[in-house]
């Protein structure tokens, strides 16, 4: 006899749990079914090696939000933030380096040693990407309006949305707007003359994308990464305390509190519908639950196309989700240390496992604008980057409980490794190119290949098979302008509703998209609310 519930959730991920935790609060029976043996999706914390917790494949937080954790109580569960000052450290080949955070002088001081004037313009452009972002934030937690339903709520909403549009001022306005459509590095070099602080900033515009700063759509996820906060400071990133995981755990904790039951390695393999309505979902084992409502929390892709029967939904709908970009080119390399890296730029002053300022926040590689370019050149023709792109991080700096000690953790976010290979696959060279990042980072760090204890590579093919993301793809689909707010994931289908009735999609494929936020989750469940 099939199990039944009010609800049933499809992954584990953090926005499936929100979703959760806030319907179970409502008084609804939920069961949240996860494919794998951890919970949190990509925010999870994994034991690769004996004594090392790693966030394996999201590790940074800023945007997660404040409401939520609030709301779901999760600094009762454990839920603590650990911020990054500084949070950037930039070395160069030439011996200099930038090192940037939240204090107001530090940036001063250290960006003038490249340009006077830059020092002197980058509080305009960080007040002038506050106000964008005062306007742009609360978009991400209110339900899209759908443009074309004629319904009038829909229209109070847009109308609403213009108003609040037209209060920026047409100055900001049009900044707003070509934040959202526009490429990151016209903005960059129409702020800034130096070239250090400009490629710090643009290796922000790209991460996760398959694309360079000088092609549409990358201001917007360089402006993804200003907004946010960290324990109410804003634009701060920090680290998880326990690692990511300890994030998911916290939002499990709470639902669990409200009643929710959370299985794991439960394999969905299908949804079950009847005459156009969801009944339930059946597992790869066999069994199956039974609930009037299910909110699916992986990519379109893996929703409507492998969980659903195709002539279940409406042709048009499914033309339109086969259409949905999945482009991909990230890579990301695990590493446990003897010590930290110890830069040319700026030697470590104590002993070799003491980190210093330059390690606490993201060390970028990425020497110049051209660089960048030439590094997405290479993917751009089926061909893992040459000179890539390195975003590392080592929490291990502000967190003791994530390694023994004088041990280190660091995470590698690479650019560009591109998902479709025109010669090999990437099981084949996987090694070889994780031995050229490791090789890139020595050059500025000449201790780090010989510090290497052991390494985990997750090529966007792993990313796909381990994590369930359709071409590797971190955001669960495109975060340009033609697949967002009112089109994500596809036109009129923005409100978290599907094609069936009582199916709804609760995860990254829905507004707002990729990145730990939550909002996708919170949302779907005031509209499954809403619906009730």
């Amino acid at each position: 006899m099939a199990k039944r519930y009010d609800a049933i959730i499809i992954g584990a991920g953090h926005n499936g749990l929100v979703t959760a935790a806030y319907l179970a609060r409502a008084g609804y029976r939920v069961l949240v079914l996860e494919r794998r043996e951890v919970l949190g999706g990509c925010a999870v914390t994994e034991e690769v090696w004996p004594g090392y917790r790693v966030s394996t494949a999201a590790y940074v937080n800023s945007l997660f939000r404040p409401e939520i954790i609030r709301d779901l109580e999760l600094k009762r569960f454990g839920f603590q933030m650990l911020p990054r000052n500084p949070s950037s450290f930039t070395p160069f080949p030439d011996g200099r380096y930038l090192m940037m955070g939240p204090d107001a002088e530090l940036n001063r001081r250290e960006v003038g040693k490249f340009s006077a004037r830059d020092a002197e313009r980058l509080p305009e452009y960080e007040a002038m990407l506050t106000r964008v972002a005062d306007f742009l934030e609360p978009l991400l937690v209110e339900t899209p309006p759908d443009p074309w339903s004629f319904r009038p709520g829909d229209w109070w909403k847009l109308g609403k949305i213009g108003y609040r549009f037209l209060k920026l001022g047409r100055r900001d306005a049009v900044k707003a707007i070509e934040i959202l459509t526009g490429a990151a590095r016209p903005i960059l070099d129409r702020w800034f003359e130096s070239e250090q602080l400009k490629v710090t900033l643009a290796t922000d515009a790209v991460i996760g994308v398959m694309a360079s700063p000088s092609m549409p759509g990358t201001a917007y996820v360089l402006f993804h990464h200003v907004m946010g906060e960290c324990d109410g400071a804003r634009g701060v990133w920090g680290y998880v305390r326990g690692g990511m995981g300890s994030l998911s755990n916290a939002i499990a904790d709470s639902a669990r509190r409200f009643g929710a039951e959370i299985v794991t390695n439960a394999e969905v393999e299908r949804i079950l519908i009847r005459e156009g309505r969801v009944e339930g979902v059946a597992l790869r084992n066999g069994n199956e639950y039974l609930a009037p409502r299910v909110a699916s929390g992986v990519d379109a892709n893996l929703t409507f196309r492998k969980f659903c029967d195709a002539k279940e939904l409406p042709p048009e709908f499914l033309a339109a989700v086969s259409e949905i970009d999945y482009t991909s080119a990230t890579l990301k390399i695990n590493v446990c240390l003897n010590e930290v890296p110890n830069f040319i730029a700026l030697p470590n002053s104590g002993a070799a496992h003491i980190p210093g300022p330059q390690h606490r926040g993201t060390m970028h590689i990425c020497p110049t604008m051209d660089y960048l370019e030439r590094a997405y050149d290479d993917a751009k023709y089926g061909r893992p980057s040459q000179s890539p792109i390195l975003e590392c991080t080592m929490a291990t700096t502000v967190d003791d409980s994530l390694a023994p000690p004088g041990k280190h953790l660091m995470s590698m976010f690479v650019q560009y490794a591109p998902y479709h290979l025109r010669e090999g696959n990437w099981d084949d060279i996987k090694e070889s190119f994780a031995d050229r990042c490791f090789d890139i980072l020595n050059e500025y760090a000449p201790n780090f290949k010989q510090s290497v204890i052991a390494r985990q590579i997750l090529t966007p093919v792993d990313l796909e098979r381990i994590y369930g993301l359709t071409g590797g793809n971190i955001f669960q689909g495109s975060m340009s302008l033609s697949s967002m707010f009112s089109l994500r994931p596809v036109a009129g289908f923005c409100q978290y509703r599907t094609p069936i009735a009582g199916l709804y999609l609760c995860g990254a494929a829905a507004h707002p998209g990729g990145g730990v936020l939550g909002a996708a989750g919170w949302n779907a469940a005031r509209e499954i609310l809403r619906d009730r």
